[in-house]
């Protein structure tokens, strides 16, 4: 999820785990705490753009690290802060770790929970931004920082907003079922014989769906509202993995199929080849466009070393997909 959602996250776990006893400070530390998994994205600045995208949510996000490093942040907070309880310090930073990732694994991308295993979680129910979890969550916080360390309407306050930003977690879970079933129906209906089903709520929301099906030769995407009044339709795009040649027997490229859990094409401009990563997406919901949101440029230099490179977006086509979405999200 994004940045705030996890600061809000970590603040009311901070919150939940040692808030009468220390007041705002267990926000600050649960705020601190829920940050921190995320720091490996800047494995992007030191690594190439492959080896990143496989640190991201690894490590970090498992549950090896939260019980390794929250002792360690523990005692480094009770050497320093007036209270000393370290059992107490590397439990707030233990939950507001493990919370993290488990959220992650909600999203389109996912999570190595399990690392080392090679096992990355991802169950695409909510988008990584999703006003609906945060903002309710963002309100009852503010509330609970109002109140002093012993109000019992503090704790009220701070119980409701993770009661109420959970059960919309686990409603996102029914609508993924309600939704995949919709997608079945509307493939069988349409004589359509596909290899796998992938579905994954649309961005900001959870009443627009996005669908990708693999068939034999190509990929199908569809987009479901909830406020739908006709059938679904379908865009194709090709495969065309076989132009990737002798590349696809590669270490970069292999590894980069694996991350895009074998949801890709590519596209030839050129001479230049792109590998288009579907797990999110195109810019437009209406065209034909291959214009994914994460499109690579295949680069091999004279070594014959292979590097993808992520094409940039402009401002105007996130504002056009947003004024796609919104009209989307209101039915066909």
């Amino acid at each position: 999820m994004d940045s705030l959602t996890q600061i809000v996250l970590g603040a009311a776990v901070g919150e939940a785990v040692l808030g009468k006893k220390i007041g705002n400070k267990a926000l600050l530390y649960g705020a601190i705490a829920g940050t921190i998994p995320d720091l490996d994205i800047f494995a992007s600045y030191v690594t190439d753009t492959v080896s990143a995208l496989s640190i991201h949510r690894g490590f970090t996000h498992s549950i090896i690290f939260s019980i390794l490093l929250a002792p360690f942040f523990g005692w480094i907070v009770s050497r320093y802060e007036t209270y000393r309880d370290f059992k107490d310090w590397s439990w707030l930073f233990f939950w507001a770790f493990i919370t993290h990732p488990i959220l992650d694994a909600h999203t389109t991308w996912g999570t190595q929970l399990f690392w080392p295993l090679d096992i990355r979680l991802a169950f695409k129910t909510i988008f990584v931004i999703d006003p609906l979890y945060t903002l309710p969550f963002l309100i009852f916080l503010i509330l609970v920082i109002a109140k002093k360390r012993t109000s019992k309407k503090r704790r009220f306050y701070n119980r409701l907003g993770l009661t109420v930003s959970s059960i919309y977690l686990i409603l996102t879970i029914f609508l993924k079922w309600f939704v995949f079933s919709k997608f079945e129906s509307a493939l069988k209906n349409q004589q359509i014989n596909y290899i796998q089903l992938d579905t994954r709520p649309s961005p900001l929301n959870t009443i627009l769906w996005s669908a990708n099906v693999e068939t034999k030769d190509s990929y199908l995407l569809g987009n479901y509202s909830l406020l739908d009044t006709q059938a679904i339709t379908f865009k194709t795009f090709q495969k065309n993995h076989e132009l990737l040649g002798s590349l696809s027997e590669t270490k970069p490229v292999k590894k980069m199929i694996k991350i895009s859990e074998g949801w890709y094409t590519i596209i030839k401009k050129g001479e230049n080849l792109y590998f288009n990563d579907l797990r999110f997406g195109t810019m437009s919901i209406d065209s034909n466009s291959e214009d994914f949101v994460f499109q690579y440029k295949i680069e091999v230099d004279n070594s014959g070393k292979i590097d993808f490179i992520e094409q940039e977006k402009n401002k105007q086509d996130g504002k056009k997909l947003m004024r796609d979405l919104w009209y989307r999200i209101k039915g066909n």
